[in-house]
């Protein structure tokens, strides 16, 4: 992938300070606590069990509060600069062709740990977005761990996993995370392969195909066997496959994320048609 190509971005930062584990453990969290924790994991699409573990081993909260500032130059940084750049091109064309201004969102770099307005995260949680405060949070270790433990190397799956999140961003901002609220408020279920976070996760894959799509078209920086690569990423992050991998069976009702084939279905659909009317797979019949 030619992504030196791209304009580098100047909306990326480096989070400092806070996130540390604290030694010695610390208070549990309260009921009110726990709740707020359910509310953080469905707004990121992530299993609530699993953040409370996190926070737990944690002690519940940061150490000590976080600042950001520029990132170290590194060709690590320089790739998200570029791949984010790409995105505020892509979707700032997309939206300006419709008359309207596209809102860029921040990417904030960090290490083992982050504080967000959706709580505490540590790199276990892995990339993910805030609606709260319009910000992607990513530990740029996360990429090692998808080429190793994933095997999805390469750029371009790179890539996909950042405009996936900015494809979350986008979401926010046209209203589908409030309606997504508001329906499991009136009794929606969250979780399962026909569930809102399914969904909403793979609206995101669709939207991170949209942008490659206009992305190939404003740079042709894609090579041999990069497509391949963010296509076996999406494979590797499927439900189904982590679900194997990790208890030697498939449980569909606790689908989050969707299973792999859907991930790659409908972000090969954005990726090869690069309209993002395509993309509403709230009223998908099969997803």
């Amino acid at each position: 992938m030619l992504w030196q190509k791209s304009r580098r971005s100047d909306n990326v930062v480096s989070s400092s300070g806070g996130g540390g584990r604290r030694m010695g453990g610390g208070p549990g969290l309260g009921i009110g606590g726990i709740v707020l924790v359910f509310l953080i994991s469905w707004a990121l699409g992530k299993n609530p069990l699993e953040m409370l573990s996190l926070l737990m081993q944690d002690g519940g909260s940061p150490s000590q509060p976080q600042t950001q500032q520029a990132p170290p130059s590194t060709q690590t940084t320089d790739f998200v600069r570029a791949i984010l750049g790409s995105t505020e091109d892509v979707w700032g064309q997309i939206y300006a062709s419709a008359g309207q201004r596209y809102q860029a969102p921040r990417l904030v770099l960090f290490q083992q740990g982050v504080n967000s307005a959706c709580g505490m995260a540590t790199s276990a949680v892995g990339p993910f977005y805030c609606p709260g405060d319009h910000q992607v949070y990513l530990d740029t270790s996360f990429f090692d761990e998808l080429s190793g433990r994933f095997k999805a190397a390469g750029d371009f799956a790179r890539a996909y996993v950042i405009a996936h999140e900015v494809g979350h961003h986008v979401q926010n901002l046209m209203g589908v995370m409030d309606k997504s609220e508001q329906l499991r408020r009136q009794g929606a279920s969250m979780e399962g392969a026909e569930g809102l976070s399914v969904r909403q996760e793979l609206q995101a894959d669709c939207f991170a195909g949209v942008w490659a799509n206009h992305a190939q078209r404003q740079l042709q920086w894609l090579e041999n066997g990069d497509v391949e690569s963010a296509l076996a990423a999406a494979t590797a992050i499927g439900d189904d496959k982590l679900q194997k991998q990790s208890r030697g069976y498939v449980v569909p009702d606790s689908f989050t994320h969707g299973s792999s084939a859907q991930r790659v279905r409908w972000f090969r659909l954005g990726l090869e048609r690069g309209d993002l009317a395509l993309c509403d797979t709230f009223r998908a019949q099969q997803l």
